[in-house]
C-alpha cells in the first residue's frame, strides 16, 4: 500500500508513498486529516469501492474486524507522519504509542537511540501509568556483557541523557529497567504487550 517507486528518489527510512490504488489517509485521534508534519494513524478508504488485495476479515476475530472497519474505512493500528513531499514516516503501533502530558511518542524513534549506546543489546519501550502526565516513558534494557553489573543509578543517568542527546528531550525514558532478556513471540518480535501488562 507504501512504497517508493522505481522513478522516485528514496528516502531511507520512510515507508514511501501510497500506492494509487489506495485512498490512504493519515487520521489524528480526534478523527480529522493530519496535516503534513502531523501524527496520524493509517487509514485506507474504501467508499469508491475495496481494493484488490485488501481484506475483508480477521478470521474468527469478530471483535479485531470490528475495531478495525468503521465506516468503511480500514484502521490499520499503524501511526505515522507524512513530509511535504507525501512520504510517510512509520511512528509505531497505535496501541504502542505513549501518551504523556499531551505528546505522542512512539516507541521505534526512542529505541532507536537507545540502541547506539555501547550498554545497550536490545530494548524495548513502553508506557508506564503517571497520575500527573497519564504516562511515562519506560526503557526495559538487555545489557552488553562488558556493561553487566553496572545496573546503578549512573547508568540510569547515561542513558537518560543520551537520549535527550539523540532525540527530542521530552521522549528519554523516565523509568529504565535492566532484565536478562525480553519478552518475544516464536517469530523473535518483542511482546511489548507482555511489558504493558506487567507493569499496570
Amino acid at each position: 500500500t507504501l512504497g517508493t517507486f522505481p522513478w522516485m528518489e528514496p528516502k531511507p527510512g520512510s515507508m514511501g508513498v501510497p500506492n494509487p490504488q489506495y485512498d490512504i489517509d493519515l487520521l489524528t485521534h480526534d478523527g480529522r486529516s493530519a496535516e503534513d508534519g502531523e501524527q496520524g494513524q493509517i487509514v485506507i478508504r474504501t467508499d469508491r469501492g475495496k481494493p484488490l488485495g485488501l481484506f475483508k476479515e480477521y478470521y474468527r476475530a469478530s471483535e479485531l474486524t470490528e475495531d478495525a472497519w468503521h465506516d468503511g474505512i480500514y484502521y490499520t493500528g499503524d501511526v505515522a507522519w507524512r513530509d511535504e513531499d507525501g512520504y510517510f514516516w512509520f511512528v509505531g503501533r497505535a496501541d504502542d504509542v505513549i501518551k504523556s502530558s499531551g505528546y505522542r511518542i512512539g516507541p521505534f524513534e526512542v529505541e532507536s537511540a537507545l540502541m547506539t549506546h555501547p550498554a545497550v543489546v536490545e530494548c524495548a519501550i513502553t508506557g508506564v501509568p503517571d497520575e500527573i502526565r497519564g504516562q511515562v516513558v519506560k526503557a526495559t534494557i538487555v545489557l552488553s556483557k562488558t556493561f553487566k553489573g553496572k545496573e546503578g543509578p549512573e547508568l540510569v543517568k547515561e542513558l537518560q541523557d543520551h537520549v535527550k542527546r539523540v532525540t527530542a528531550p521530552y521522549k528519554y525514558p523516565r523509568v529504565i529497567e535492566f532484565v536478562e532478556e525480553l519478552p518475544k513471540t516464536i517469530s523473535g518480535k518483542i511482546r511489548r504487550v507482555e511489558i504493558r501488562e506487567k507493569d499496570k
